[in-house]
């Protein structure tokens, strides 16, 4: 049955995609435009960037004097919009799918947004506590990591949907699904969610994952190995955080390195505990629902083609791409931005007020000597800071003076992976089972597997 149905869905797709030239230029269109903004390394003043990333400078360059301030009224507009949400329930919010899952939020994702709000009103405001608002704490945040945030994000959001909405995840997926199964232990399928996460976001490639696996077309083993490995920092986050570190001539070893050392991790977590002990058993309510069968007749790279041209045949209007693209901004700027700002904050009053992070990170200061890595006793505490947020090892390493430590820390941050500001957050609310304790442990093997990878690269690329 399940072939049949394959076969059917074929027949569908092929009337819409077939054939005509408007609907495959559709497809290869967009999607080139994309790869050029997001994947292709471009030279710019005299650096290796992408596309977005000459957007968002100049846009970054010409309102650095209103950034924070204007960040500062939407993370109160933020909190506002989310009491009007949870306490009068007006229509207009609540009948909207969209500004409903923005807004009408839990209690903990209220206080977070409450107290973000707050911790930028005292930076600029400078009252309360100073530790809370001096320039290592609360101003590192509000001015220098919130307006590169905001910048980047704004252009990454808006041209996203040429990514995700024209076909180019179809293509890719479809091709690349034929290694999938014996290097990571996953069904094809889950390519799209792998790329959607490299060339889009890790939230996305949560979200994405989590829908799945609640449609029946991942195991609960599948669903967890994904959502922890596969929910990578996309290019454009690296190259905020490259940026923010002060590499950003350094990209195109950097990103290389995070990819290897990302594939292999990806390759180990899968086969040991405790992923390797979550159920091949899909989700109850729905079960078994995938059937990865290419149609008779057909190639894959046919396949692929056919498959994408139907998803970009779908999309009937500019409009709906452009307010795609729109809602990925306000998604970012009212949800993930507040977040920053208040984990943000905290994790670098502890990190300069106190000594938590260096007494945690004393086992890992000779392991550090050992891969020669430079200062490595300032370098140690950047190493476990990214539990809480994969953006804070970038910020706690920024004032290290070597630059292959920098590197390293950089590279690293963004193999762990598993940070709780964000991406902890939804899988631990989502029907994946994931306990707290297994993002802990994963998050540990990932930081053991990745980092001799990373600081090996790193020798040979500062040699």
């Amino acid at each position: 049955m399940e072939g049949q149905e394959k076969r059917l869905e074929y027949e569908v797709s092929k009337e819409k995609a077939v054939m005509t030239t408007t609907d495959k230029l559709k497809f290869l269109i967009p999607s080139l435009l994309g790869l050029f903004l997001f994947l292709i390394p471009v030279p710019y003043d005299g650096r290796w960037t992408i596309g977005v990333g000459i957007l968002a400078e100049f846009f970054q360059n010409v309102f650095s004097d209103y950034l924070p301030q204007f960040m500062v009224v939407v993370l109160v507009i933020s909190v506002l919009l989310t009491l009007v949400a949870r306490v009068a329930k007006p229509a207009w919010l609540v009948n909207s799918e969209f500004l409903k899952g923005l807004f009408y939020v839990s209690g903990f994702w209220l206080s977070m947004r409450i107290l973000g709000a707050t911790f930028a009103l005292m930076v600029v405001f400078q009252f309360g506590p100073s530790f809370i608002w001096d320039a290592y704490t609360g101003g590192t945040v509000l001015y220098e990591l919130v307006p590169v945030l905001t910048t980047w994000f704004l252009f990454a959001g808006l041209l996203m949907p040429l990514l995700l909405e024209f076909g180019l995840m179809d293509f890719i997926g479809t091709i690349v699904r034929k290694v999938m199964r014996p290097l990571f232990k996953l069904p094809g399928r889950s390519a799209i969610d792998a790329v959607a996460s490299w060339m889009g976001s890790g939230t996305v490639g949560v979200l994405i994952t989590t829908k799945q696996y609640e449609e029946g077309y991942y195991t609960k083993r599948e669903a967890a190995v994904i959502a922890t490995n596969f929910s990578v920092a996309s290019i454009a986050f690296s190259l905020v955080v490259i940026s923010f570190i002060g590499l950003d001539h350094m990209f195109v070893p950097f990103y290389t390195t995070v990819v290897i050392a990302g594939l292999i991790a990806a390759i180990i977590c899968p086969r040991i505990p405790p992923l390797s002990r979550k159920t091949d058993t899909y989700y109850e309510p729905v079960g078994k629902q995938i059937s990865e069968d290419v149609p008779e007749g057909m190639s894959r790279s046919q396949w692929a083609v056919e498959l994408a041209v139907s998803k970009a045949s779908e999309i009937k209007s500019v409009g709906y791409v452009a307010k795609k693209g729109l809602q990925n901004v306000l998604d970012i700027w009212f949800g993930l931005i507040p977040l920053v700002m208040a984990l943000g904050t905290i994790a670098l009053v502890v990190a300069e007020y106190t000594q938590l992070f260096v007494y945690m990170s004393y086992p890992i200061v000779p392991i550090l000597e050992l891969m020669r890595i430079p200062e490595a006793a300032s370098a140690a505490p950047a190493m476990i800071v990214g539990f809480a947020d994969m953006f804070l090892p970038a910020v706690v390493g920024s004032g290290i003076e070597s630059e292959l430590t920098r590197f390293v820390i950089a590279a690293l941050s963004l193999t762990q992976l598993i940070y709780m500001s964000e991406i902890g957050i939804l899988l631990l609310r989502s029907k994946i089972p994931l306990s707290l304790l297994d993002l802990v442990i994963v998050f540990i093997q990932r930081t053991i597997i990745t980092l001799p990878i990373i600081a090996l690269m790193a020798q040979v690329f500062f040699f």
